[in-house]
């Protein structure tokens, strides 16, 4: 899939169990900034399918993208088979949202210990923006906003308190 990087935005953000607010508080966040960055002609969204903020970002874009064909989601996927070892519910989610992208990019072939890291890199090297649900906390969503600061990304912080 070819897209125009400068209208491509990405997510990232803490795991359920690291948010301080509640699910409903940050999607409602999300959303607005969902809107706001369509808003400013950004029409393709990449999640990194995590739980938590990434399939509720997805979740948000899909919404929007039911009633608006412009607006495109990318799954960027660590690796074939990531969501083994998360719950059936969390597994269902998982492949309800990938049925509805428009693109699946596999970053790696299997697990390594350094491939979420890439999933994430890779993300910030394809997009111009990134809308950041952060609480200060440290892990993959502080390594992903000093990757995007590094490469003079865009950052619109979701401040999650």
């Amino acid at each position: 899939m070819e897209f125009n990087i400068e209208k491509v935005c990405c997510f990232t953000g803490h795991r359920p169990e690291k948010c301080k607010g509640t699910e409903e508080e940050i999607r409602a966040r999300l959303a607005t900034e969902i809107q706001n960055a369509i808003g400013e002609g950004y029409n393709t969204f990449i999640t990194g399918m995590a739980p938590g903020v990434d399939t509720w970002a997805a979740d948000e874009v899909l919404k929007i993208k039911s009633e608006n064909k412009e607006i495109k989601l990318i799954a960027a996927v660590p690796f074939p088979g990531v969501e083994k070892n998360r719950t059936a519910e969390l597994q269902d989610h998982f492949k309800a949202i990938i049925g509805k992208t428009d693109d699946v990019q596999y970053v790696y072939r299997k697990y390594r210990r350094w491939v979420f890291h890439a999933r994430d890199a890779w993300m910030v090297d394809h997009e111009s923006r990134v809308l950041a649900v952060f609480n200060r906390s440290p892990g993959g969503t502080e390594w992903t906003i000093n990757y995007a600061k590094m490469k003079n990304c865009e950052i619109v912080f979701i401040v999650d308190e």
